[in-house]
């Protein structure tokens, strides 16, 4: 079985998606530049976070309520909750921006989120192949979804070794090594929502 053209969770997944592209989004193009601009960031960040956790809930909501559904329901539970994690770590990044007072990003914070946003890009295409029932087509998506957490996991690597090599300062290091790590669990998180697509094709394909 597969979703119908206005199947409700279609039409849930769809609003999950189109709010972690608007998110990552304004992740990637805020500017940075004082400490009210920090704070707004952070501000804006918990709210699509908080959108993303009233859509898990009515998602949650509404499988309470059928019993039977387009899709295995922890499939689409997971799909959901996959996304709100990347939406959460992202949040999680901005709050630290903001506790941490980092104004400026380096070149390995912008690699991370290149690759992330190249992700949630991919999710959202993967999202709509799901809706109009053509789950073989996922697979692209799934390969490089993998591909770009396994760049993030060697941007880690790369940025760790840079930081404890070039940097003397203990808080700086505690700073710029939490948001690295934050950074690298929304890519698992991203990959998290591939192995997913994964399942979804074992099942239905």
């Amino acid at each position: 079985m597969f979703f119908k053209k206005e199947d409700q969770f279609s039409i849930y997944l769809r609003n999950m998606s189109d709010n972690l592209v608007k998110s990552t989004n304004y992740f990637v193009e805020y500017k940075l530049e004082n400490n009210l601009n920090l704070k707004e960031f952070a501000e804006v960040m918990k709210e699509y976070e908080h959108a993303g956790d009233s859509i898990v809930h009515e998602i949650i909501h509404e499988l309470n309520k059928v019993f039977i559904t387009p899709i295995e329901r922890e499939d689409i539970l997971a799909l959901a909750t996959h996304m709100d994690d990347i939406l959460d770590g992202l949040e999680s990044t901005a709050n630290l921006f903001e506790v941490y007072q980092i104004k400026e990003v380096d070149e390995f914070m912008l690699q991370f989120v290149e690759y992330i946003k190249k992700s949630v890009d991919e999710i959202d295409l993967a999202i709509d192949l799901i809706a109009k029932k053509k789950l073989l087509d996922l697979r692209d998506h799934i390969i490089r979804i993998k591909d770009y957490e396994s760049q993030c996991d060697e941007i880690l690597r790369t940025s760790l070794r840079h930081l404890f090599q070039k940097e003397t300062d203990a808080i700086t290091i505690i700073k710029y090594k939490d948001i690295y790590e934050e950074l690298e669990l929304v890519a698992d998180s991203c990959e998290n929502v591939a192995k997913t697509f994964d399942a979804i094709i074992m099942k239905n394909a």
